[in-house]
């Protein structure tokens, strides 16, 4: 019988025997290791029988597994990845096909040391390059198998990390096996990344929660990372979004949105951010505008959520955004911010719609709500700001316009924010979070010339009476206005309203004004004069209004004043001191003692910018003088928290005030054209003061019109005049009415003469608009339509008739006549 075994063991195949004789009798033993090199030599030296070699291995080894001989299972696996590691020709294919069914075969198992032991083998085959790839070939299980893995709920810990982190190096082998060849079958693929993505992401979660209870990770060994499932997971992770190409960016970002979403980690959001971080960082940096639009693409999507999951998403916008300013973002520029304002719009919309259905019952819940709409409001600005002020200047300036172009102001509501439905606390709201954007991208913003930064389109609407109903917008107007005007960064030396001793000792930065610079001014100098003008006359101004338009006056003064501006401006202070004191709009004792203060406060640092020595004694003179007898004309003691204010301003002496007739005779002497310091201020007209239903300016400019020149505050005199027999023989005196006629040409032809253009312009368009509007009454009055088939009405006592003509009778114009 012995004969007869020994005949049937020749007969077998060689390959075969080579095979059985690298199993011991005992297990323990260990792979044989003279018989595994026989094999890898017949191996290598014929290759074709590779794919049998491979095939009789796997069938050992299943009869193994289902056996539970797991000590030939591990010397099968060993002789396995040894004679893969040896072999490298074209018939590893059929090969390598046994080596992974026999790999499934331990991933099915039960038994984790058998689990481990096939991902190790997956991850030394995964380290292979082959020379041809198999098209054929597909991962599907692996990828399924390796991410259940990953969710391992093992109830002993040490076996659950143990199989996770398998799990974790069989996705990453797989990725790296697949990831670089287009021609394969693509672990791209939504099905795949929806397994691969959330597996990661799962497990980085984990650690987090862990570290978030315990305090800040310390930096990690080596050996800790192969040890922690976290680190492991997210250095896959960035491998994974580190191969990403331009065409399956997006398959690999969606699948973290669904993650997130199903465990609610929007609010609190850090997990969030951190995983987006890992994302900007790892992927190539022209991709990044793909991850921004998938973002936008779901705040759209969850635009009906709670206030704090849309808050979350935005913050991790803005994360994105920080890190994608700083290289490539691609065309979304403008999509962020349409975006952002668009979903700013509709965050007011929540709130205000909370407020109309509580109103009445002023709940915990809906105050709350308010506030968690003020969080998305924030984060919304926040994003916006720190976007446009990481971007170049040449785009920065596009989205300055971009924003401006939102703000819904009057006669410009083509392109802004649609807040017809908000009513006027919604619009409001909208135009103070519009400009708190722009005010955020302004800042630290350069232009080369004035121009560029204070273009027409930009300023007129910043500057517009729609955004000076309300103290806060004229602060957030004056704020935006400073940022672009001070190109040498002066405006922190000159924060707050004050009488500055010396301004030498500021240390201001200048340069010599340019022509852009005189071009700008005599373009729009009148339109910034008019609001300065206009903010000091409103009711709800505080401290912190006056002090912008300190700093607003000083910044022009440093900035963009010449000698013709610099007269400009010492008209336009004499314009306000005359309003305090004249106080045609009823204006509060405090806000007519804080103009006094401005005016003051600004003729002390002109006269010491421009160094005209008897100008700055005048102006000195004039402080010295109020500090004894009337220190609420002062900015240090009109705002201060207790001041007593005077009770009226009429008995107040000259001395207390700043004469025009002095400052002319001491700028005279040095070379300044002052007859133009004769003419007052008149604010230009513009056409949104006729359409808005605010006081119209065109009553201040016929009041102005009529003083005459050089009739300033030290020789103002009351109009009204008892009526006596003397003066009715004046009257009638006709040499008396040549003289005052004489009078009036004179006056007329001096203003011709020395008053600026503009002022001109701004008062014969005044007449002209009123003329036409007595016109248009005339015409609408006297012209009738024509005659109608149909009939025209005419009403006579009180009754209606209608008189119809016949068409035969009509008579038409010869070229309508055929």
């Amino acid at each position: 019988s012995a004969g007869v075994c020994c005949c049937c063991a020749a007969l077998r195949p060689r390959y075969k025997r080579l095979v059985d004789n690298i199993f011991p009798e005992d297990p323990k033993d260990g792979l044989v290791k003279a018989d595994m090199e026989k094999l890898t030599f017949y191996a290598v030296s014929a290759p074709e029988k590779l794919d049998r070699i491979g095939a009789y291995l796997a069938e050992r080894l299943s009869r193994d597994v289902v056996r539970h001989r797991y000590g030939y299972v591990l010397i099968a696996m060993e002789a396995l990845d040894q004679l893969l590691m040896a072999c490298h020709s074209q018939s590893i294919k059929p090969f390598v096909e046994s080596f992974l069914h026999m790999v499934a075969k331990l991933l099915e198992s039960g038994e984790p040391k058998l689990q481990v032991l096939g991902t190790n083998s997956f991850v030394k085959f995964a380290n292979i390059e082959e020379d041809t790839p198999s098209y054929h070939r597909r991962y599907d299980f692996f990828v399924s198998r390796f991410s259940a893995m990953c969710h391992s709920c093992d109830p002993d810990p040490e076996v659950q990390t143990e199989i996770r982190i398998a799990g974790i190096r069989g996705i990453q082998g797989v990725v790296r096996k697949t990831v670089n060849d287009e021609l394969r079958a693509t672990i791209w693929e939504p099905q795949h990344m929806d397994k691969i993505v959330p597996s990661l992401l799962f497990n980085m979660q984990k650690i987090e929660d862990i570290d978030s209870r315990i305090g800040p990770p310390s930096s990690p060994t080596g050996g800790e990372k192969e040890e922690n499932p976290a680190l492991l997971a997210e250095n896959c992770f960035r491998e994974l979004l580190g191969r990403a190409t331009y065409g399956n960016m997006n398959n690999a970002v969606r699948p973290v949105f669904a993650h997130l979403d199903h465990h609610k980690l929007w609010d609190p959001n850090e997990f969030a951010v951190s995983c987006f971080k890992i994302i900007m960082y790892s992927i190539q940096a022209q991709y990044s505008h793909h991850v921004i639009q998938e973002i936008l693409g779901h705040l759209d999507f969850r635009k009906r959520d709670s206030p704090r999951v849309r808050a979350g998403i935005i913050q991790v916008l803005l994360e994105a955004v920080a890190i994608a300013a700083k290289g490539s973002i691609g065309p979304t520029v403008l999509e962020v911010f349409n975006t952002l304002l668009k979903h700013l719009r509709i965050s007011v919309d929540f709130e205000l719609g909370d407020r109309r259905s509580s109103a009445g019952s002023a709940t915990f819940s809906t105050s709350s709500k308010e506030s968690d709409e003020r969080i998305v409001q924030n984060a919304i600005i926040q994003t916006i700001g720190f976007f446009g002020s990481n971007l170049p200047d040449y785009q920065r300036s596009e989205i300055m316009m971009f924003i401006m172009g939102k703000v819904p102001v009057l006669g410009t509501a083509s392109q802004s924010l649609d807040t017809s439905h908000l009513g006027d606390l919604g619009t409001r709201r909208i135009q103070i979070m519009l400009l708190r954007s722009l005010l955020m991208v302004t800042s630290g913003y350069k232009a080369t010339t004035i121009n560029n930064a204070l273009p027409a389109p930009f300023l007129d609407p910043l500057l517009s009476p729609s955004l000076m109903e309300d103290s806060e917008l004229r602060q957030l107007v004056l704020e935006i206005l400073h940022n672009l005007i001070d190109r040498h960064d002066n405006r922190a030396k000159l924060r707050g309203i004050r009488i500055i001793p010396d301004v030498s000792d500021l240390k201001i930065k200048r340069d010599k004004i340019s022509r852009q610079d005189v071009s700008f001014m005599k373009k729009h100098g009148q339109q910034l004069y008019r609001h300065i003008y206009l903010g000091c006359k409103e009711e709800d101004n505080v401290q912190k209004n006056f002090e912008l338009l300190f700093t607003s006056l000083a910044l022009t003064t440093i900035e963009l004043a010449n000698e013709e501006v610099v007269i400009d401006l010492i008209r336009l202070a004499i314009a306000l001191q005359d309003i305090a004191i004249i106080n045609e709009d009823n204006l509060p004792m405090f806000n007519r003692c804080g103009v006094m203060a401005l005016v003051a406060a600004y003729l002390n640092f002109l006269s010491q910018m421009i160094a005209v020595p008897a100008f700055c004694q005048h102006v000195s003179k004039v402080i010295e003088t109020r500090s004894v007898e009337a220190s609420y004309f002062l900015p240090e003691t009109i705002f201060k928290d207790k001041c007593n204010l005077p009770k009226s301003l009429e008995k107040h002496e000259k001395d207390l005030f700043f004469l025009t007739n002095k400052i002319a005779e001491s700028l005279g002497g040095s070379g300044y054209s002052v007859e133009r310091l004769s003419v007052p201020y008149v604010p230009q007209v513009t056409d949104e003061d006729r359409l808005s239903r605010r006081k119209s300016i065109v009553d201040t400019v016929s009041l102005q019109v009529d003083i005459l020149p050089g009739n300033n505050t030290e020789d103002k005199v009351d109009n009204t005049e008892e009526i006596t027999f003397e003066a009715l023989k004046k009257a009638i005196d006709n040499n008396g009415l040549e003289e005052q006629e004489k009078e009036k040409r004179r006056l007329v032809i001096e203003k011709f003469q020395k008053a600026p253009f503009e002022e001109i312009a701004a008062q014969c368009e005044t007449k002209a608009n009123l003329l036409h509007d007595r016109l248009a009454q005339i015409l609408e009055l006297t012209i009738r339509p024509p005659p109608s088939p149909s009939g025209t009405m005419t009403i006579t006592a009180g009754h209606a008739h209608y008189h119809s003509v016949p068409v035969y009778e009509m008579k038409f114009p010869d070229l309508c006549v055929y």
